[in-house]
Order: C-alpha cells, then structure tokens, then sequence
C-alpha cells in the first residue's frame, strides 16, 4: 500500500518545491518575511527559530514539516468538538518516496517529553527514518483529542497538530503533481 505523509498548502508558494523556512531566507526573502510572523504570536514561539534538532544536528526550520496521518483525522476531531474551522483547508498529499533523496526523521512529540517551545527536544523524541519502513498513522494520538477538548473549552487559540508526530525532511520536498486533498474528506 502506497504511503504518504501531508503538507498544508501553503498560502503562497514560489515554484514546485517545498523548501525549509530557513531556505527562504535569502531566495524568498518576502515569503520568508510572512512566514515567520507566525512565531512571534507568543513569546516562547521565536525560541523555535534557534531550536536545535538532535540527530539531524539542524534547526527547527532547516527542515520540512510533515503529518504522516491523513489531516481527516484532525478535521474530524475538530469538527466533532464543534470548534469553528475552516472547512475546505487544502493540503499535499505526498508519496513517501518524493522524500528519498534528504535525511529524514520522525519527531514523536510526546506529550510527556513535550517541555513547551523554548525547551529543547529530548533526544529520544527524535528517530532517523528510513522511509522504506514508514508506515502513516491512522488515528489521532488521544493527547491530541484531549488537547483540543481542553483548549476550546477554555477558549484559547490553539495550534492544529500538538502531540502528532511530525516527520522532519532535512532538504527540499519536490511536489508537482501530487495531488491536493481537502481535510474535510477522507480519500
């Protein structure tokens, strides 16, 4: 069975790669500019901009972040909490393979391990992935589900992915005809 791992659609993209964030920096200048400004929406966040990932021996944003679980599932859980959302969010739906050629690696996110934004990654949080043995996942960590129930219970603003695991691409991501998917369906 073919396996994938999924990347939002970024809002504005130039050519037909996903590149690190801190790729742009000097080719994209602009779009490094707006797409950093998210990490200045709380102030642990910016400590993600020098935050060090063992095992790659590289920064957050040297790499490419991806959900290896169908974005189905947060939607769904979402959804189901009856928090607002949009529902049409379009997201890279990317054959494993298309990863073969970087360094790549699984971030479990635990939320036992998890310290918050400015804290480093625990070593052990990291696992190298050979993308041969990559398998997606295929429910929503509970953390996850609870975080949620929590977050809009309290009313908070809250991010879409804690405690999913994210799969780090240390390297450019080439996503021309892949296919674009909406997280309101599962296919």
């Amino acid at each position: 069975m073919k396996q994938y791992v999924y990347h939002m659609v970024p809002s504005q993209m130039k050519g037909d790669k996903l590149i690190p964030l801190n790729s742009m920096e000097e080719s994209y200048p602009e779009l490094y500019e707006k797409y950093t400004e998210k990490y200045f929406d709380h102030p642990e966040r910016p400590k993600l901009l020098k935050k060090q990932i063992p095992q790659l021996d590289c920064l957050w944003n040297d790499v490419v972040h991806f959900l290896p679980l169908h974005p189905h599932y947060v939607y769904q859980a979402i959804t189901a909490l009856e928090i607002k959302t949009k529902e049409k969010q379009s997201f890279l739906k990317i054959p494993i393979d298309k990863l073969n050629n970087n360094q790549n690696a699984i971030y479990l996110y635990s939320q036992e391990k998890y310290k918050g934004p400015a804290a480093p990654i625990e070593e052990d949080e990291i696992r190298l992935l050979d993308i041969k043995d990559y398998r997606e996942l295929t429910e929503l960590p509970s953390s996850t589900f609870e975080y949620y129930k929590e977050k809009s219970r309290k009313g908070n603003k809250f991010g879409l992915f804690p405690y999913i695991p994210h799969v780090l691409s240390l390297g450019e991501v080439e996503v021309s005809n892949v296919e674009i998917i909406t997280w309101n369906e599962l296919k």
